[in-house]
């Protein structure tokens, strides 16, 4: 099967600092991966190369066999990658309904012409962009019901600001969702059910790429992990694999830790 995303001994440099060196993974189609790392590990410096922050300084990126590196980020979004952020990039001033509205921008097809005539064609748009986000806010269940989709996004709590950018992010039917710390910020029951969530998210046919310090989650939803140390592959494998890595160890714990379990 060929993979839905592929890198190829993608290296990306600041100066005279290697924030990622010669890496190379691959994700499948309804997989979950999740990159793991201690900080300044090149984690992020990696998703901002996949979706288009970044451009490669060499290697290649391949999204379901096409090249996407070094492409603009609206256009590696149009291809099909769509992501979360660390820091919430919600629109705070709109509703949350809206929020998610504006995440199907890249998948609509009626013109400013034909919007500004209120078209037959634009209001049928309209309805299915409706429906569609009526589901996707479905998939938070008791999140996002009834009058709290007419919220403005700043009115929510932090661990729903969380759902709500993922479901931001599944508003353009993305073949490849990347999620960057998923759970940050939240309690253990808030993290159990995010954790739910994006089980029941591949249950729904999505592939994902994760970025999570929360062992708990990664250990729950990883068909694999890639452990990363100063830009390097360090280990790949199940969790039970690379957690039990030697060089993982030592990259959180250090060497003494390292050499005990050995």
């Amino acid at each position: 099967m060929e993979p839905v995303l592929e890198l190829q001994d993608v290296s990306m440099s600041f100066g005279g600092l290697k924030a990622v060196d010669s890496l190379s993974f691959t994700v499948r189609e309804n997989e979950i991966v999740s990159i793991i790392g201690p900080n300044g590990s090149g984690k992020t410096t990696t998703f901002n190369l996949i979706s288009g922050l970044y451009e490669p300084h060499s290697g290649d990126i391949l999204l379901k066999g096409e090249s996407v590196a070094g492409l603009r980020p609206d256009l590696v979004h149009n291809k099909g990658i769509s992501r979360t952020f660390q820091s919430l990039r919600l629109f705070t001033n709109m509703s949350v309904l809206e929020n998610v509205l504006v995440g199907m921008h890249s998948v609509t097809s009626a013109g400013p012409f034909a919007s500004m005539l209120r078209l037959p064609s634009v209001r049928r748009e309209e309805k299915a962009m409706y429906d569609k986000a009526q589901e996707i806010l479905g998939m938070f269940p008791g999140r996002f019901s009834g009058p709290r989709q007419h919220q403005p996004a700043f009115s929510l709590s932090y661990a729903n600001r969380r759902r709500l950018e993922i479901a931001r992010a599944l508003a353009s039917d993305p073949v490849l969702l990347l999620l960057d710390e998923p759970v940050a910020g939240m309690n253990p029951a808030e993290s159990h059910e995010v954790m739910e969530q994006i089980r029941m998210l591949r249950e729904k046919g999505y592939t994902i790429l994760m970025i999570e310090h929360d062992m708990h989650v990664v250990g729950g939803v990883s068909d694999r992990v890639i452990a990363m140390d100063h830009g390097v592959k360090i280990a790949e494998g199940t969790y039970d694999e690379v957690a039990n890595d030697p060089q993982v160890v030592e990259a959180y714990l250090g060497k003494r830790a390292a050499d005990a379990t050995a």
